[in-house]
């Protein structure tokens, strides 16, 4: 039988797991919003119609930064029309959805929904339809202490103190030919300039995101970067990433490599800022706001689209997410940390029904989909700083991708407590021994070892029905000998494993 083997050395650091790594996404989009996270009249809602159960379950996945209100909506959404009086907001048409907004739930509702979730808000300014005056009455509204029309607007509408909204999104996907207001990088790269200077200006502690490409495989991917960064570098504090991963080819293979697609993307992203820094002479490292990622069976999102006219919240790709899925999640997961160097935020989409770790029925139950699993156990352990692994592993050929390792690892040392914890994927369709050398930390001993395991069942989802279909499984304690360890990992998996200080 093939085995692995992996050497963990605290020496041997990548960066801190920053909280903002476990990010999601909320944008007005099918049922995200309106029947997910808000929907009043529902037996959990509360006085102001958001979901209790929803809410629960936000805390438990752990999240720690939400993205919004898009996405594609964002381009072109007018920020006002979601404050003050419910009963005096317009409803408009979206463009990006195809769908009826009815701005019942805004700004004010979300920053509501943030804070009793605990999340920190990230926002984004529409540069698709508007610009730089309202992108600041935006920042205004929301951050000005008072003493201001927009500030004391705020006031009025309820919110005596400002939100503090500290991260900030300079439009989405701009490059992309289906947004609403696509321009050439040049164009975009000149008003992202300028929306950045003149938006600190009035609050210098923001942070900044400008649109990188909506994905890798973009024609103008890379060249786009460095346009757009020749124009922002020095106004801007990350460059956004987009991906998605379709298994609707049935390659099971193929996808379960797709976070060797997502390490080449972002390698490529940091050589590509890198690149702009070197030739403007810029010594601050510009760091990836990789804020929408997941698996999308996208495939199937034009259809949607197509068979319907102007409604109010449809259900759209509301996928159902399988075990396999789950390994591909917890996969690239792994991947985000172990470029903690180099990516500073990120942001699965998205929260509720929409490509979602938790999904709905309207007037109806919240349950965790398959991919809730390794989102909330790595939000959970993650903490500490990553350290750099280089396992030792069979490799296998895809079709996407060629020949890549069966094993996929990071692993996190939390210096406070002593705990370790690897997270690990076996791609194989057969069990993979690992062997785990931990000399580099004398004296841990094995607390424990977690696995969602798609071998037996990769098609295997969660549904109304049944919602723990898909749960990870609890596996022997790991057990060390002379700072070593042997654990065997199920076939077509993502593992936790967890060791401590003996005797703690």
């Amino acid at each position: 039988m093939r085995t692995a083997q992996l050497t963990i050395d605290p020496a041997f650091s990548i960066g801190p797991a920053d909280r903002r790594l476990f990010g999601s996404f909320v944008e007005h989009m099918g049922r995200c919003v309106y029947g997910g996270i808000y929907e009043p009249g529902h037996p959990t809602a509360d006085s102001r119609g958001l979901r209790r159960d929803v809410l629960e379950l936000t805390r438990e996945l752990g999240v720690s930064v939400v993205r919004y209100p898009g996405g594609n909506f964002v381009s072109g959404y007018r920020w006002e029309d979601g404050v003050g009086p419910v009963g005096d907001r317009p409803r408009r048409l979206d463009l990006a959805w195809k769908t009826i907004e009815t701005n019942a739930f805004g700004l004010d509702e979300f920053m509501t929904w943030a804070a009793e979730a605990g999340v920190e808000p990230m926002m984004a300014v529409n540069l698709g339809t508007r610009g730089v005056q309202e992108a600041l009455d935006l920042l205004e509204y929301a951050n000005h202490p008072g003493g201001t029309e927009l500030s004391d607007l705020r006031r009025k509408h309820g919110a005596e103190d400002p939100y503090g909204v500290r991260l900030w999104c300079l439009g989405n996907e701009m490059d992309g030919p289906w947004q609403v207001g696509h321009k050439t990088a040049d164009e975009y790269g000149r008003l992202a300039a300028e929306a950045a200077r003149a938006m600190k200006m009035i609050d210098p502690s923001i942070s900044l995101v400008a649109c990188g490409s909506s994905n890798r495989r973009m024609p103008t991917f890379a060249a786009w970067e460095a346009t757009v960064l020749e124009h922002t570098y020095e106004h801007v504090d990350y460059i956004s990433a987009h991906t998605y991963y379709d298994p609707s080819d049935g390659d099971q293979a193929s996808i379960l490599a797709s976070a060797v697609d997502m390490d080449n993307f972002i390698t490529e992203v940091v050589a590509t800022a890198d690149h702009v820094a070197a030739k403007q002479r810029h010594k601050r490292k510009l760091k990836i706001s990789f804020d929408e990622w997941n698996v999308w069976y996208e495939s199937r999102l034009q259809a949607d689209l197509d068979r319907r006219g102007w409604v109010e919240a449809p259900a759209l790709i509301e996928d159902d997410f399988t075990a396999v899925d789950a390994v591909v999640v917890g996969d690239l997961l792994i991947t985000l940390l172990r470029h903690a160097d180099r990516v500073g935020v990120a942001a699965q989409a998205q929260l509720a029904n929409v490509i979602a770790p938790i999904r709905t029925r309207n007037g109806g139950p919240a349950w965790r989909q398959s991919i809730f699993h390794p989102f909330a156990l790595t939000a959970r352990y993650a903490r500490g700083t990553v350290l750099r692994t280089e396992p030792v592993s069979p490799r296998y050929d895809t079709k996407r991708f060629g020949e890549v390792p069966v094993l996929d690892t990071v692993a996190v040392h939390d210096e406070e407590t002593g705990e370790l914890t690897v997270f690990a994927v076996n791609r194989d369709t057969t069990d993979l021994p690992l062997e785990i050398d931990l000399r580099g930390l004398p004296g841990m001993s094995g607390l424990s070892l977690q696995s969602i395991a798609a071998g037996s069942d990769p098609s295997a989802t969660n549904t109304e029905a049944e919602p723990d279909r898909v749960t990870p499984q609890e596996l022997p304690t790991p057990t060390t000998d002379g700072g070593r360890c042997t654990v065997r990992l199920p076939a077509v998996s993502w593992s936790v494993l967890r060791f401590g200080p003996a005797g703690a």
